[in-house]
């Protein structure tokens, strides 16, 4: 274990961070061994980790000292933030702080900062066609996410940019999935016409970010994104027949629409969902997918995803 570079990981219980620590322990030839960075040790899915071979620290993104301890002699680290705990912007970004001046104090040799894209560059604030949102994004957890990764830049540390997209656990656990109508039957929901979407397995997220570790350095300053899959909601919808039995339909309802739905985050969702939509081409670009399996050759499609995890939907 001694000669083994150590990767701590931020948000290890969660969904990247989790997927990151499962692809360090399932490689024990790898050379490197993974630190489980939680708020909560004696939580079920940190001792999990624990029982399957990570040392579990605990630490906390608000308190910089700790992070910094829990840095501490550690080769590289993972960072991620948790915007839909909170949905601030700003709590978010002092997370992001934190986490570049605690690299920075430990000394880490590479970090990877999760990030995704700053869309005002595509569609500035004073842009109509979407709605500014806390009076300054079109998309808070984008664009908030976005301008962190100039606190890395800044503090002089050297930084992978992981961008990511959407995942299909969202299937699962955060009500994306297909719904029921007045009439039973079940209606797939999304905001994106007849757009290609990018998606992604969460356990490849950590997958792909091990594949980055693996390379040493040669990917410090790059910005790497990663997808599964590209497809339209119909596409998606018509898989997901094919997984659960049953005819799922593809609503395509409008951005607006979307937006109007009441939840927690639509707004910032259904603008999100219209970058994707109307800057489908340069999004997909920026995660290719034969680029995402270089990194990781267990990646998954969209239908090897579901052939694992259609069971898990709910369809309320």
């Amino acid at each position: 274990m001694s000669d083994k570079k150590i990767i701590a990981v931020v948000g290890a219980t969660g969904a990247q961070g989790g997927g990151l620590v499962r692809a360090i322990l399932a490689d024990p030839q790898g050379g490197f061994t993974a630190r489980a960075i939680t708020r909560d040790p004696n939580s079920e899915a940190a001792k999990a980790l624990a029982a399957a071979g990570a040392e579990v620290v605990a630490a906390d993104v608000d308190d910089v000292e700790s992070l910094t301890r829990a840095f501490q002699g550690a080769y590289g680290a993972y960072c991620v933030t948790f915007f839909w705990n909170h949905f601030s912007p700003e709590k978010e970004q002092q997370s992001a702080r934190n986490m570049a001046a605690a690299a920075k104090a430990a000394g880490l040799q590479h970090v990877i900062w999760s990030t995704l894209d700053d869309t005002r560059k595509w569609m500035p604030s004073g842009d109509n066609r979407m709605p500014t949102l806390m009076g300054k994004y079109k998309v808070p957890h984008f664009d908030a996410k976005a301008e962190c990764d100039q606190y890395f830049i800044d503090a002089g540390v050297p930084t992978t940019f992981l961008l990511t997209t959407f995942y299909w656990d969202n299937l699962i656990h955060f009500g994306s999935g297909p719904k029921k109508d007045a009439e039973g039957l079940l209606q797939f929901t999304l905001p994106m016409g007849d757009a290609p979407m990018a998606g992604i397995a969460s356990e490849d997220i950590g997958r792909c970010a091990y594949g980055i570790f693996k390379q040493g350095g040669a990917l410090i300053g790059a910005r790497v994104g990663i997808a599964g899959d590209h497809l339209t909601g119909a596409e998606m919808a018509a898989a997901m027949t094919r997984a659960l039995g049953q005819p799922v339909h593809y609503n395509a309802v409008t951005p607006a629409a979307y937006r109007s739905f009441g939840f927690p985050g639509a707004e910032d969702l259904g603008n999100m969902f219209q970058f994707y939509r109307d800057f489908a081409d340069d999004f997909l670009a920026s995660r290719n997918i034969e680029k995402s399996r270089a990194l990781n050759p267990k990646l998954q499609s969209f239908g090897d995803w579901l052939g694992a995890n259609a069971r898990r939907i709910p369809l309320a």
